[in-house]
Protein backbone atom coordinates (compact mmCIF):
# COMPACT_ATOMS: atom_id res chain seq x y z
CA UNK A 1 0.00 0.00 0.00
CA UNK A 2 1.13 3.53 -0.65
CA UNK A 3 -1.69 5.81 0.56
CA UNK A 4 -5.29 5.98 1.69
CA UNK A 5 -7.40 6.43 -1.43
CA UNK A 6 -10.75 7.53 0.00
CA UNK A 7 -13.39 7.00 2.69
CA UNK A 8 -16.93 6.04 1.69
CA UNK A 9 -19.66 7.35 4.01
CA UNK A 10 -23.33 6.47 3.77
CA UNK A 11 -25.56 9.29 4.95
CA UNK A 12 -29.15 10.47 4.82
CA UNK A 13 -27.80 14.05 4.52
CA UNK A 14 -25.55 14.12 1.45
CA UNK A 15 -25.88 17.86 0.82
CA UNK A 16 -25.43 18.89 4.46
CA UNK A 17 -22.42 16.59 4.94
CA UNK A 18 -20.86 17.80 1.67
CA UNK A 19 -21.26 21.40 2.85
CA UNK A 20 -19.74 20.51 6.25
CA UNK A 21 -16.62 18.94 4.73
CA UNK A 22 -16.20 21.73 2.18
CA UNK A 23 -16.63 24.57 4.67
CA UNK A 24 -14.83 23.02 7.66
CA UNK A 25 -12.03 21.01 6.03
CA UNK A 26 -11.71 22.98 2.80
CA UNK A 27 -12.50 20.01 0.54
CA UNK A 28 -14.12 20.71 -2.82
CA UNK A 29 -16.87 18.95 -4.73
CA UNK A 30 -15.64 17.31 -7.88
CA UNK A 31 -16.45 14.87 -10.65
CA UNK A 32 -18.32 11.69 -9.76
CA UNK A 33 -19.21 8.78 -12.04
CA UNK A 34 -22.87 8.64 -13.11
CA UNK A 35 -23.94 6.09 -10.52
CA UNK A 36 -27.66 5.24 -10.39
CA UNK A 37 -27.87 6.68 -6.86
CA UNK A 38 -27.29 10.08 -5.27
CA UNK A 39 -24.04 11.08 -3.65
CA UNK A 40 -21.07 13.41 -3.86
CA UNK A 41 -17.33 13.09 -4.21
CA UNK A 42 -15.25 15.52 -2.18
CA UNK A 43 -11.69 16.25 -3.20
CA UNK A 44 -8.51 17.07 -1.31
CA UNK A 45 -6.45 18.62 -4.09
CA UNK A 46 -6.66 16.25 -7.05
CA UNK A 47 -7.70 13.23 -4.95
CA UNK A 48 -11.31 12.25 -4.26
CA UNK A 49 -10.92 11.73 -0.50
CA UNK A 50 -14.52 11.28 0.66
CA UNK A 51 -17.28 9.53 -1.26
CA UNK A 52 -20.70 10.34 0.16
CA UNK A 53 -23.46 7.89 -0.74
CA UNK A 54 -27.16 8.43 -0.15
CA UNK A 55 -28.14 6.06 2.68
CA UNK A 56 -31.21 5.05 0.69
CA UNK A 57 -28.98 3.53 -1.99
CA UNK A 58 -28.45 -0.21 -1.85
CA UNK A 59 -24.92 -1.14 -0.77
CA UNK A 60 -23.06 -3.88 -2.65
CA UNK A 61 -24.14 -7.33 -1.44
CA UNK A 62 -20.73 -8.03 0.13
CA UNK A 63 -21.07 -5.05 2.48
CA UNK A 64 -23.66 -5.23 5.23
CA UNK A 65 -23.87 -1.72 6.76
CA UNK A 66 -25.20 -3.20 9.99
CA UNK A 67 -22.01 -5.17 10.61
CA UNK A 68 -19.45 -2.65 9.42
CA UNK A 69 -17.96 -0.09 11.76
CA UNK A 70 -15.81 2.98 11.37
CA UNK A 71 -13.57 4.06 14.21
CA UNK A 72 -12.37 7.26 12.56
CA UNK A 73 -10.52 8.64 9.59
CA UNK A 74 -7.88 11.35 9.43
CA UNK A 75 -6.43 14.08 7.26
CA UNK A 76 -3.14 15.96 7.35
CA UNK A 77 -3.42 19.72 7.44
CA UNK A 78 -1.59 23.00 7.69
CA UNK A 79 -2.63 26.10 9.61
CA UNK A 80 -3.52 24.63 13.00
CA UNK A 81 -4.54 27.90 14.63
CA UNK A 82 -6.74 28.96 11.71
CA UNK A 83 -8.42 25.55 11.63
CA UNK A 84 -9.17 25.60 15.37
CA UNK A 85 -10.52 29.15 15.01
CA UNK A 86 -12.81 28.00 12.18
CA UNK A 87 -14.18 25.22 14.38
CA UNK A 88 -14.72 27.64 17.28
CA UNK A 89 -16.43 30.18 15.00
CA UNK A 90 -18.85 27.50 13.83
CA UNK A 91 -19.45 26.13 17.32
CA UNK A 92 -18.10 22.69 16.34
CA UNK A 93 -17.03 20.71 19.41
CA UNK A 94 -13.43 19.53 19.16
CA UNK A 95 -10.41 18.54 21.19
CA UNK A 96 -6.76 19.16 20.46
CA UNK A 97 -4.38 16.42 21.59
CA UNK A 98 -0.66 15.90 21.20
CA UNK A 99 0.57 12.62 19.77
CA UNK A 100 2.97 11.28 22.42
CA UNK A 101 6.60 11.42 21.33
CA UNK A 102 5.79 13.03 17.97
CA UNK A 103 5.59 16.65 16.80
CA UNK A 104 1.93 16.17 15.86
CA UNK A 105 -1.17 17.94 17.16
CA UNK A 106 -4.44 16.16 16.41
CA UNK A 107 -7.71 18.07 16.22
CA UNK A 108 -10.48 15.57 16.97
CA UNK A 109 -14.07 16.27 15.93
CA UNK A 110 -17.22 14.64 14.60
CA UNK A 111 -19.12 15.37 11.43
CA UNK A 112 -22.88 16.01 11.29
CA UNK A 113 -23.62 12.25 11.26
CA UNK A 114 -21.35 11.60 14.26
CA UNK A 115 -18.44 10.06 12.33
CA UNK A 116 -15.16 10.62 14.18
CA UNK A 117 -12.26 12.20 12.36
CA UNK A 118 -9.13 14.10 13.16
CA UNK A 119 -6.83 16.45 11.32
CA UNK A 120 -3.12 16.08 12.09
CA UNK A 121 -0.80 19.09 12.10
CA UNK A 122 2.99 19.09 12.40
CA UNK A 123 3.97 21.46 15.20
CA UNK A 124 7.40 22.98 15.62
CA UNK A 125 7.99 22.27 19.28
CA UNK A 126 6.90 19.58 21.71
CA UNK A 127 6.00 22.42 24.11
CA UNK A 128 3.60 24.19 21.76
CA UNK A 129 -0.17 23.66 21.72
CA UNK A 130 -3.06 25.84 20.56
Amino acid sequence: MTALDHVNLRTARVEQLATFYCEVLGLTRGPRPPFPFDGAWLYCGEQAAIHLVDAGASPPAAHDPLTLGLSHFAFRGTGLEAFVARLRDRGIPHQVARLPGRPIAQVNLRDLDGNALHVDFVVESADRSP
